[in-house]
């Protein structure tokens, strides 16, 4: 009797590290197979984003390897699962870097982004350093994409322009009229900058670099060097203090200048992770208990939260190619995984094309 033949097994292209530190490589492997409530995402563009590198480092515990790293995309539907009613084949999308369960009380309330059971691609899950990419609870968590936004603008919409939305809108709460302070213009920066100002602040821009300090200078913001004393810099200039600070690098030392830019009663928010080294900074809570200052986290965006965001696209209020500084080829990400290791030399978020 004639054995039956195997069933052919589709491959894919992806990006990955078999070991923390270990130089990432282009590989041929098996495309994601499609679970009953989920979908696979063909991607079409990913973003270069600084968790992607701590993720490298092995700064994240849920990692495991070998890993396929990437959680910022834009891309096509190429299969749904047979629970998914919402979704289908060939419908543009992209997602939130936290992929929710969608059942339990967080998620009820509207907080999908702190889901208890929350999966993330590119840390828990494979990424979207892939030509495909499963999302799992589709109908709770992709988002479809109007036709007139570009993929690799969509890109950062998962991660950087989402996060920065949600923490300058919902978290800040900016108001017109207040002074924002915004700590570190990479791309996660840019599109805090962005968002600020559409919402009607004045916006400082703090960096080492010229070329980020340029970039935020170009969208509206007004640009200040970094410098052991800037906290009492920007105090003295704004009359006591910024209303709002967001420190969207990621580090110690941002986290608290940003703190101490604040006047009496403003409002800190974290942004960018504080993971390795800067995972538990001294921060000077004496001023925060004798001021009465607010200290905020922000990670990621709710489903929900996508609406108005794409509103403020579609009528011009964000132009997103403000926040991206770098197209590359998919072929590229291994470079652009080893260069992260270095200060950027340009401003604005890397993404990626995989076609």
């Amino acid at each position: 009797m004639t054995p039956p033949r195997p069933v052919e097994e589709t491959l894919m292209r992806a990006v990955r590290f078999d070991d923390f530190g270990q130089r990432p490589a282009l590989v041929e492997i098996p495309a994601p197979t499609c679970p009953p409530s989920g979908a696979v995402i063909e991607v079409h563009a990913t973003g270069v984003c600084r968790s992607d590198w701590h993720a490298w480092q092995g700064h994240d515990d849920s990692v495991h390897l070998p890993h396929i790293p990437g959680h910022e995309f834009a891309g096509v539907v190429a299969e749904v699962g047979e629970d998914v009613t919402g979704f289908a084949v060939g419908d543009r999308v992209t997602a939130p870097f936290i992929l929710a369960c969608g059942r339990c009380a967080q998620c009820r309330a509207g907080g999908p982004q702190v889901c208890p059971q929350q999966r993330q691609p590119g840390f828990d899950l494979p990424g979207s350093w892939a030509e495909r990419v499963v999302v799992v609870e589709a109908d709770h968590n992709l988002v479809a994409l109007p036709d007139e936004i570009d993929m690799t603008l969509a890109a950062g919409l998962g991660c950087r322009v989402g996060t920065a939305h949600h923490a300058v809108r919902a978290q800040a709460a900016v108001r017109p009229g207040e002074t924002v302070a915004v700590f570190g213009c990479g791309g996660l920066g840019l599109a805090c900058v962005m968002i600020a100002l559409a919402a009607g602040a004045e916006v400082l821009a703090i960096d080492v670099s010229p070329a980020a300090l340029a970039a935020a200078e170009a969208l509206g913001a007004r640009a200040l060097p970094s410098s052991s004393d800037i906290a009492a810099r920007i105090r003295d200039e704004t009359g006591g203090g910024v209303h709002v600070s967001l420190d969207a690098l990621g580090a110690a030392a941002t986290a608290r200048a940003a703190i101490e830019s604040l006047r009496p009663r403003g409002r800190h928010v974290q942004v960018g992770l504080l993971l390795g080294e800067d995972a538990d900074p001294a921060l000077p809570i004496g001023r925060v208990i004798a001021q009465e200052l607010q200290i905020l986290g922000s990670h990621g965006l709710a489903v929900a939260e996508y609406a108005e965001l794409l509103a403020d696209i579609a009528a011009g209020r964000l132009d997103l190619a403000g926040t991206v500084g770098r197209v590359i080829d998919a072929e590229e990400l291994p470079e652009a995984m080893l260069a992260m290791s270095a200060p950027p030399t340009s401003p604005g978020m890397t993404v990626a094309r995989w076609r």
